[in-house]
């Protein structure tokens, strides 16, 4: 019986939804989200569900009250997160026999993402799919026994009532099915500590990248499937090693996807930054939800395109993507929000995804005036750029200089048309009722962007882009990191209560060490090498080399998990591992070389099948195969050599001066007065030293 259950689940996780009215907000009901700050929790305060956060004294309540858990996990994002709760969740037949039978608790992935880790990694054990909104049934004691996605109200009802008289009348099944399920959760997580093994090489790693270009969509970018996610740690990987390498074929590759990608709906042509993944193979329809945590990565990895190829339209993106993330999810006090919702009201005033974004023919051509047919062509207002319902979602498939010849003008003219016309939209679209705000500041997110706008500083050159950084980064020093190094992993209102993850540190901690070389400020080192040090002695699990991402302060969930997929954000461990590399590189007697190298081998048996998958190791497989180069830069002009030799793509390299002594012993006796001098060293032993970013650079690309 409980197997049929589970087969159910499958199926109903796989329904699609349907159109939902909006309801009035209206306060007939209030649970205990209302006092969260999460802004997701806070949607559902006004369930009739009496929902409560996840909390310690929450799940005693439920072992004393003998009942089982019924976990809901989402973000504010989620667009069938918000179906389910108009369907379901705003019932008040659903609320009562969700009341009266079960525990039930409402999660922001976003905030919790240990917890959404272990019962994602359940429902897939279960029904081989996952998504959000994820909903499960648990035992008092959070061993989970049921799960499905997206869940119609007839089928929810259904379901639970099953569940339930299996839960009163057939325990003792159950019991041994979550003890078993529990089990299978935690054995998929182990990491096994592989001492012996030799290091990846570069032969394996080139029949690795070999074998994942075959998934490679040659001509409209990115991989042969549908939907399409954007994954900037592949295609940052693929740069790096297309580079390092001299591989012209794999470079096509990575500007083929960059330039279809910045040409697709996927970018917001009209405001600037990305969506969160295509539903088409064409990069056309969006998932139309922005997220803070996508935005970062394809800021650097634009960046560092444009560093390696100069092509404008990466630094066009670049700018238009930070221009939205300043315009629509910056802090007044220098931290930087979560999401755009993918749902805003319509004519109707009714939530439908991608209202605010999109455009009928007829609405552009009364806009646009004379100057339509020119934007006709360049955004395909045709059969190539119509979504649905008469609606259009702007796309590119020709160049500038193609439209620019059709019409007999030069390419500048084109471009002060184009932008003229999207200045027009734009103006009318914040007319519009606009998508909902995730104005909640999570840690490892604002590290991205951190990241992302060093790495536009570092090959754009902007200043603004630094003044930025410099306030986001003193905004996390001031919020968010303890005396002691130890981190939150949210803020809002002023308000932060959730002690930080893995992802957190190794994050926060490679953005100050980035930071540090664009400014050459000793306190971004001393921060990023604190945040380090403490994610060493709380999270550190010496039987595998690996990091757990809960610390050992935080009270066990049924598994203390260890990531290592890189997925859309990069493993917390692989950013560990890269971050111990480049710190040994400055402190070399520390053991942090030995640390990233077997963390390199624990993982390494999964690269020849699954390299998209392991991308950002495969970073880390760069360093230890090939030349890596500390750039040492001391003396009076320090400051403006170091910011030369940094607009130059040296992704093997860490970057560090002072006017005379420094924090590491790099920058030791090497001052000269009156002279500024660069050493380019491998491993502490130096060439002789030169005095131009041009000549160290020489040095390094030979």
């Amino acid at each position: 019986m409980i197997r049929k259950i589970f087969l159910l689940a499958v199926l109903f996780s796989l329904t699609q939804g349907c159109t939902q009215k909006t309801s009035k907000v209206t306060h007939k009901h209030t649970n205990a989200l209302i006092n969260e700050t999460s802004p997701y929790l806070l949607q559902h305060a006004h369930n009739p569900v009496n929902w409560e956060a996840w909390k310690p004294e929450v799940l005693e309540r439920a072992k004393k009250e003998d009942k089982p858990l019924l976990i809901s996990i989402g973000y504010a994002a989620c667009h069938w997160c918000h179906v389910m709760e108009k369907e379901c969740f705003e019932d008040e037949e659903v609320a009562q026999m969700m009341n009266e039978n079960f525990i039930n608790i409402k999660i922001d992935r976003e905030e919790r993402p240990d917890v959404d880790q272990i019962y994602m990694d359940a429902i897939q054990m279960m029904s081989g799919n996952g998504g959000w909104p994820l909903n499960i049934i648990a035992l008092p004691d959070g061993k989970p026994f049921w799960g499905a996605t997206y869940v119609p109200k007839d089928n929810w009802i259904k379901s639970l009532n099953q569940l339930i008289e299996l839960y009163q009348n057939d325990r003792s099944r159950i019991v041994d099915y979550a003890t078993n399920l529990s089990n299978g959760i935690t054995a998929i997580n182990l990491v096994e500590n592989k001492s012996d093994s030799g290091l990846f090489n570069m032969e394996q790693l080139d029949q690795s990248v070999t074998g994942w270009a075959r998934h490679f969509d040659n001509y409209l970018g990115g991989h042969k499937r549908a939907p399409k996610f954007m994954m900037p740690n592949n295609w940052d990987f693929l740069l790096h090693y297309a580079q390092t390498n001299d591989k012209p074929e794999l470079m096509e590759q990575v500007n083929v996807t960059l330039k279809r990608m910045a040409y697709g709906g996927i970018f917001d042509h009209i405001g600037g930054g990305f969506s969160r993944y295509a539903v088409d193979t064409k990069w056309h329809v969006p998932h139309f939800e922005k997220m803070l945590y996508d935005n970062g990565p394809l800021t650097s990895l634009y960046s560092r395109a444009y560093a390696v190829t100069k092509n404008k339209l990466y630094k066009e993106v670049v700018e238009k993507t930070i221009a939205f993330v300043q315009e629509e999810l910056t802090d007044d006090k220098g931290g930087f929000y979560s999401s755009l919702d993918a749902d805003s009201l319509d004519k109707n005033g009714e939530l439908e995804e991608g209202a605010y974004y999109v455009w009928t023919k007829e609405q552009l051509g009364q806009l646009l005036g004379a100057d339509f047919e020119i934007f006709k062509d360049y955004f395909n207002i045709n059969s190539y750029g119509l979504w649905e319902h008469g609606n259009y979602v702007l796309i590119r498939d020709k160049d500038d200089v193609e439209i620019a010849e059709k019409y007999n003008l030069s390419v500048p003219d084109l471009k002060e048309k184009m932008n003229k016309a999207l200045s027009v939209l734009k103006t009318e679209r914040i007319k519009r009722s606009k998508p909902r705000l995730d104005d909640k500041i999570l840690t490892s997110w604002n590290g991205l962007m951190l990241s992302g706008l060093v790495d536009a500083y570092r090959y754009l050159g902007n200043e603004e882009y630094l003044t930025m950084a410099l306030k986001n980064a003193e905004f996390l020093e001031r919020e968010m990191i303890g005396d002691d190094y130890s981190l939150f992993r949210n803020h809002k209102n002023g308000n932060s209560d959730i002690d930080a993850f893995l992802e957190d540190y190794a994050v926060l901690s490679e953005a100050y060490l980035g930071l540090y070389e664009v400014t050459f400020d000793e306190k971004w080192l001393k921060h990023s090498k604190g945040l380090m040090e403490y994610a060493k002695a709380h999270f550190y699990d010496i039987n595998s080399g690996m990091f757990f991402y809960t610390s050992d302060k935080d009270k066990s969930l049924i598994r203390r998990s260890i990531e290592t997929i890189d997925k859309e954000i990069s493993s917390s461990n692989s950013i560990m591992a890269k971050n111990l590399l480049k710190f040994h590189k400055l402190y070399p007697d520390d053991g942090y070389g030995a640390m990233a190298k077997q963390m390199l081998k624990n993982v390494q048996d999964d690269f020849a099948e699954s390299g998209q998958g392991f991308a950002n190791w495969l970073n880390l497989v760069l360093f230890e195969n090939q030349n890596f180069y500390e750039i040492a830069v001391v003396g009076e002009n320090y400051k403006k050599i170091g910011k030369d030799i940094s607009h130059s793509y040296l992704p093997n390299s860490i970057l560090v001066g002072s006017e005379k002594d420094g924090p590491v012993e790099l920058l030791t006796n090497r001052y000269a007065e009156g002279e500024t001098f660069v050493y380019v060293c491998i491993e502490g032993a130096c060439k002789l030293p030169v005095q131009t970013a041009e000549d160290a650079v020489g040095l390094m690309t030979k």
